[in-house]
């Protein structure tokens, strides 16, 4: 492995080096992408120098998610702490599902599970495992819930309409899973939002009643963490109190945002936690360790276990079932996502980690007072959010979003809510400084006036 070490501290002194001069790389077209690298697997082996030339141009070329002009999707920076983590998972190549074969990082992943569940009040009787991403995160809630309600279905399959709840704006992962776990498509009901894009309690409700009058089965209640366009917070006690009332599991998404755990100034945004039943979030996102670290915690270690254990005397052959993860946990095989997230909190602290998810929102209120004092823009997003959503000179989102990414100038997405179209940047990458956002816009306004192709609709102009 030396060799190929040596070369990995090249490649990656490479890509550091191009983050720090050109933050955003030129994209290569689709279409043009297999004229343009050479990618092509052949029978014969390359020639060393070969190898390493077209490597080097692989990672050129591969889109920045760690340079300070990255404001695309839902993660982005580098904590090198947790980087160190994840590069000592691949090395170590250990499979989490027995503890013969995981040994002491069974206990690594047994502890952030513990300590989560302390932290929103879980209790002892609780549990948890880490999930191949956010997606399957909610698929884990929605068969523990399904199963919970009947307990049956395992062995029959489904033969009861039953029906499950969402907000208008959460993750489309639920219908997705709705689809996969035999429930349906049709059977999801999404509710209403208010103003903010959070769940209106009082149409949930609504909606239960109507679905209970019409003899289907409700059994499931997504709440959501952080709304992936406006980042929005979904009230837990009013849910809760549904939930309660009419025997529903209560699940709350926090892939997005659901880090709020770690700060003490902004964990209220979640106040409510200890009343629901399973609640996700991903490492990846808000706490910046490299992708992916998808955790999911319920309170009823029972439904985790009837939901997800097989026996397997080729496989389970030592230990206890609490230390032989694959029990818990949706696949067999997995790489270790728990030692990234260790790494990084066993050096920072919690403390350390509430100080990552306060500066998002800080850099989030300074890119708001910007947008306010400048009257070229309009807001559209409200303050507790890592979502600042907003136009510039009324230019459709889309089309300024697409320029600044063709053009390897930023790498910004957009968003719609209540029929309106607009940019959408994400402070979650902790490692910027309030400068850096400042220079953001800056490069956005730039850009804009080197383009007067970019410009309002007929219908906007004065």
């Amino acid at each position: 492995m030396k060799k190929e070490l040596e070369l990995f501290n090249k490649l990656s002194a490479l890509l550091l080096k191009a983050e720090k001069d050109q933050p955003v790389a030129t994209p290569i077209p689709a279409e043009r992408l297999l004229e343009t690298l050479d990618i092509s697997l052949q029978d014969t082996p390359v020639s060393e120098a070969y190898f390493e030339k077209t490597l080097e141009a692989l990672v050129i070329n591969t889109p920045r998610t760690a340079s300070n002009l990255f404001f695309n999707q839902l993660f982005g920076g580098r904590k090198p702490k947790a980087t160190l983590g994840d590069l000592l998972a691949v090395l170590l190549n250990n499979s989490m599902y027995t503890y013969k074969v995981a040994g002491p990082q069974v206990g690594i992943e047994k502890e952030i599970l513990h300590r989560i569940c302390d932290m929103i009040g879980y209790g002892n009787d609780s549990d948890g495992t880490f999930a191949p991403g956010g997606s399957m995160s909610n698929f884990m809630a929605m068969v523990m819930a399904r199963d919970a309600y009947n307990d049956t279905i395992p062995h029959e399959g489904v033969q009861q309409k039953l029906t499950l709840y969402t907000s208008a704006e959460s993750h489309y992962s639920i219908p997705k899973n709705a689809a996969f776990m035999g429930i349906g498509r049709k059977q999801v009901r999404y509710i209403d939002t208010d103003e903010q894009g959070k769940m209106i309690p009082s149409k949930l409700e609504a909606q239960i009643k109507k679905d209970r009058e019409d003899n289907f089965h409700p059994f499931f209640v997504n709440a959501t963490a952080g709304t992936t366009v406006l980042g929005a917070f979904d009230a837990i006690p009013p849910l809760s109190k549904i939930c309660k009332k009419y025997n529903l599991w209560l699940h709350v998404d926090g892939a997005y945002c659901g880090g709020v755990i770690f700060s003490k100034k902004y964990n209220h945004l979640v106040d409510g936690l200890e009343e629901t039943d399973s609640f996700s979030v991903n490492a990846h996102k808000m706490l910046g360790t490299p992708l992916s670290c998808s955790i999911i915690v319920t309170k009823h270690k029972k439904y985790l276990y009837d939901s997800f254990s097989n026996d397997a005397a080729y496989l389970y052959q030592t230990d206890g079932d609490d230390y032989n993860l694959g029990k818990t946990s949706l696949q067999c095989g997995r790489r270790n996502d728990a030692l990234k997230f260790w790494t990084l909190w066993k050096s920072v602290g919690t403390n350390g980690l509430e100080s990552i998810i306060n500066h998002q929102f800080h850099l989030s209120e300074v890119a708001r007072e910007y947008i306010n004092n400048h009257p070229d823009y309009t807001l559209y997003s409200f303050k507790d959010s890592i979502s600042v959503c907003f136009n510039y000179k009324n230019i459709p989102a889309q089309q300024l979003c697409t320029a600044l990414y063709k053009q390897g100038s930023l790498m910004v997405g957009f968003g719609h809510f209540n029929h309106t179209e607009f940019v959408r940047l994400v402070t979650i990458n902790s490692g910027n400084s309030k400068e850096e956002i400042l220079n953001f816009f800056e490069v956005l306004e730039n850009f804009v006036a080197k383009h007067p192709e970019l410009k309002a609709p007929e219908v906007f102009q004065q």
